[in-house]
């Protein structure tokens, strides 16, 4: 075991630029053939050391003997009817995730949409527990490494004719509970030597993790932040999200408000509209007054089965508000002010939608 971890550490991705260059110091390699290799690795359509020519043979070979090019492998694709792609990732040491290429339904001139979106995950499993979230039948194991996550991008954009445009922390697992990995990964897909996406097309998705949410404000991350509500009293929530015993409500208030005063960056707020649940006009009515303390859109979610990992006790009862209910919540929190954004269901044919990654399917074995 102790070999395997050493090998998923040797993956290329996990080192920064400044670790390299320290590496090639030792080797007597010249310091530009580090940005060489950056610039070499920052291209999806190479797949090994081999490809990127601009180094010389004989460091190619050595890269290829000391390091991993890619830390997973696709272990399958479904592709929904609506374009949506999901992939399985295999991971070197037999776990895996799943990531979601979505395409925006606004489409440009040329047919092509205007946003393609990648949804990855930042661990194996989730330890959360949240009653609407298919992930949470699965068993926490540990978190992915920096390559982990940087390579689901890079595979699927391997895939895929169009650029990806948008990157969204809202897979499997909690990013806040990553924090370092995750915004590691962030600074390597947004730095100047990889060029692959800007960091204001970058969102984080965190149940509530307020010391997540306070280090990310700190340090000033320009990446976006969303914070996963469904429910506006902590009675509520803490049913549907057990991390509420831990973060209160007003506590994740407050730490939205710090957030807020320290960055000035607005706050999406995610809200899944679960029938009898959190659907009531006394529910819009505190869900603008958490709108009205800092600036602010509710992100406002179909829920979406998750039959298919047989939930018991209260999962089990979980159902989608009505459409003319939902309708009617959305244009009340409307009247309030509120900016409301409807998420799509774009994948449910393939349990690609939000809350639905659990390895269904064709993928059923992985779930053990």
């Amino acid at each position: 075991m102790n070999r395997l971890k050493e090998h998923i550490a040797k993956s290329i991705r996990n080192y920064s630029l400044r670790e390299l260059e320290k590496l090639f110091v030792e080797w007597k390699e010249p310091k530009f053939r580090v940005k060489q290799l950056f610039n070499g690795l920052a291209n999806p359509h190479y797949t090994s050391f081999s490809e990127i020519i601009t180094l010389p043979k004989s460091l190619r070979e050595r890269l290829e003997s000391e390091f991993t090019y890619s830390s997973l492998t696709i272990g399958n694709k479904q592709v929904s009817e609506d374009g949506t792609i999901k992939y399985l990732f295999n991971l070197q040491d037999g776990n895996a995730v799943e990531s979601v290429l979505i395409p925006s339904e606004m489409l440009v001139e040329d047919g092509t949409p205007k946003r393609l979106t990648i949804c990855v995950s930042t661990q194996v499993g989730c330890a959360l527990g949240c009653k609407f979230c298919a992930t949470a039948s699965l068993k926490p194991k540990r978190n992915l490494t920096v390559a982990e996550i940087v390579d689901q991008f890079m595979a699927v954009q391997n895939q895929s004719e169009q650029q990806i445009t948008n990157l969204v922390f809202m897979g499997m697992g909690e990013p806040m509970l990553n924090y370092d990995n995750v915004m590691s990964s962030v600074d390597y897909l947004t730095s100047k030597n990889t060029n692959l996406l800007t960091a204001k097309h970058i969102t984080i998705s965190t149940a509530g993790i307020i010391p997540g949410i306070i280090r990310m404000a700190d340090e000033n991350r320009p990446i976006k932040l969303a914070i996963s509500l469904h429910a506006t009293t902590n009675e509520n929530r803490m049913k549907l999200m057990p991390i509420s015993k831990k973060y209160t409500l007003k506590e994740i208030g407050d730490a939205a408000e710090y957030y807020y005063r320290k960055t000035r960056k607005p706050i999406t707020y995610e809200y899944i509209l679960l029938e009898g649940i959190n659907d009531t006009d006394l529910d819009v009515q505190r869900l603008a007054k958490i709108c009205r303390r800092v600036p602010s859109k509710v992100n406002v979610i179909p829920f979406h089965a998750i039959d298919f990992t047989h939930p018991d006790g209260f999962a089990a009862e979980l159902k989608p508000t009505q459409l003319h209910d939902f309708q009617r919540f959305i244009a009340k929190l409307r009247m309030n002010d509120v900016t409301v954004m409807i998420r799509s269901s774009s994948g449910e044919d393939i349990d690609a939608a939000c809350g639905q990654l659990a390895f269904s399917t064709s993928n059923q074995s992985l779930q053990k």
